[in-house]
């Protein structure tokens, strides 16, 4: 269920009485360490933005959300009894594993795809985005850490992403793909166990390197409390229908679990 926010001025002028709420949390209750982010799990548009002037077509594509992940994200926040929330609107509205200041935050191209609505935006525009999803959807997740620490709880966080099996006209041989930036401890653990699975090929800072100027959530909300974090990355064929995103869940779930008491146990950063 959603948790209520309050939205700005500047959102109201965004968000209509019609449009969902930025974000969902699940598994509020949750007693596990892991904590589970998707900033890319959905694809609405608000609809004063009037579809970005897409049509749904592209908003379907990988440019539009990360194909797979919400469900993967929801199966696998059931499973380990964990704290999730799911991000609501397409990466093309705004980009939420973004900082404010980067180019790619409000894409005019994305994947070769002009985006009509995302044109020559004014400051007021772009505020308005800003207010009504980025700033709550990350003042939500803050929240929760800051509960999380004053409850001295052990808090293992996780980015859920999926990326596109290809890009650029160049496919992409990983199966999963672990991203870091500065702190390691978990991306490597886990890079070690993926790949102890045997059957598949993973991605070691691929298909994409973490940076504090292309990305949001492992400098802000990871390495900013020195929290033991890692991105994941599916490619999204492999979870494109409930029964891989099943399936790559009930796989998390297990590394995951097997993980836990010695990631619980390392020291702080």
């Amino acid at each position: 269920m959603a948790d209520a926010f309050p939205y700005p001025d500047t959102a109201t002028a965004l968000l209509g009485p019609t449009d969902p709420a930025p974000f969902t949390v699940h598994q509020a209750q949750g007693h596990s360490p892991f904590l589970l982010i998707a900033d890319h799990a959905g694809q609405q548009v608000p609809a004063s933005l009037a579809g970005l002037g897409l049509p749904q077509a592209e908003l379907d594509r990988h440019i539009g959300w990360d194909i797979g992940i919400a469900g993967v994200t929801v199966e696998l926040a059931r499973l380990l009894d964990a704290w999730a929330i799911t991000q609501t609107y397409s990466r093309l509205v705004i980009d939420c594993n973004r900082p404010l200041a980067s180019p790619t935050l409000m894409p005019a191209v994305s994947d070769r795809t002009v985006v009509p609505g995302n044109q020559d935006l004014s400051a007021l525009q772009r505020q308005q985005r800003i207010a009504a999803i980025h700033a709550p959807y990350h003042a939500r997740i803050d929240a929760e850490l800051d509960t999380r620490q004053a409850q001295a709880r052990p808090t293992l966080l996780v980015m859920m992403h999926s990326f596109t099996p290809v890009m650029n006209d160049a496919e992409r041989p990983w199966h999963a793909g672990v991203l870091y930036h500065r702190d390691t401890r978990f991306a490597h653990r886990l890079l070690e166990a993926l790949r102890d699975e045997g059957d598949l090929v993973v991605g070691d800072n691929q298909p994409y390197a973490v940076s504090s100027t292309s990305d949001y959530a492992v400098p802000v909300h990871g390495e900013g409390r020195g929290l033991l974090h890692v991105e994941l990355e599916i490619r999204q064929d492999l979870i494109a229908d409930a029964a891989g995103q099943q399936a790559w869940a009930q796989r998390l779930a297990r590394i995951f679990s097997a993980l836990q008491p010695q990631l619980v146990a390392l020291p702080p950063a």
